[in-house]
């Protein structure tokens, strides 16, 4: 009995003293889930203005890369439009050159070169078709390929509702006889040159940027 009552009377001391303690307890308890909650709360905020303005700066150079995207396709477009304005008029007024970054022969295969050497070119009635490959025989021309002259005539030109143009001649030479068509798109003076021998079915092709004949800056080899 003793042993119950002491044990009662423990339980009944433990049961005192966790009441006595638990409002106090509560107490603290409160503070600190308010000041865990506080944290949490300056935390989250912080993050949220540092994941914020992050954000904005990320649009910010965002906004500024495309803003100089713009402003440089702007200026691309106005040199380019210029470019293809001068090729116009100097087609009109048979002074021009096709400089050709690409030659492409009649099998479809195609090599790239340098435009000073391989060129297209009017000058009134005169015409010069010239090509040189990069290989080590010299060829006709000296520089590794063929230059050919010639009287150019029947030159036709046309410019569709889109601004494209398309332009054929005549070429009569001693090293040449051929028809010549120009294709040059609308916005820029990109143009492509066929040249088809009256003769054989040799066609060749030359890819490049039409330039008035003043602005050219070609070199010319050994002509026939």
């Amino acid at each position: 009995m003793h042993d119950v009552r002491e044990q009662s009377g423990i339980h009944f001391v433990f049961a005192i003293n966790e009441q006595h303690i638990k409002p106090k307890q509560k107490k603290v308890m409160k503070k600190f889930i308010a000041l865990v909650a506080l944290v949490l709360v300056s935390a989250s905020t912080m993050m949220y203005a540092q994941e914020s303005n992050a954000a904005a700066r990320r649009a910010e150079r965002k906004a500024q890369r495309d803003a100089e995207r713009a402003k440089l396709r702007a200026e691309e477009e106005v040199q380019d439009m210029a470019a293809y304005q001068q090729a116009v008029q100097a087609l009109k007024n048979k002074q021009f050159v096709l400089e050709a970054n690409q030659v492409v022969f009649r099998n479809g295969m195609s090599a790239f070169v340098t435009s000073n050497t391989n060129f297209v070119l009017m000058n009134g009635n005169r015409a010069t078709v010239q090509t040189a490959f990069n290989t080590p025989y010299p060829g006709p021309n000296g520089i590794g390929g063929v230059t050919v002259d010639g009287n150019s005539s029947d030159m036709k030109m046309n410019i569709d509702k889109k601004g494209n143009v398309n332009c054929s001649f005549s070429v009569q030479g001693i090293g040449i006889s051929a028809q010549v068509f120009i294709n040059m798109s609308s916005g820029n003076n990109t143009a492509s040159v066929s040249i088809s021998p009256n003769f054989s079915n040799n066609n060749l092709t030359l890819n490049g940027n039409i330039v008035p004949l003043d602005q050219s800056n070609i070199f010319k080899g050994r002509s026939w």
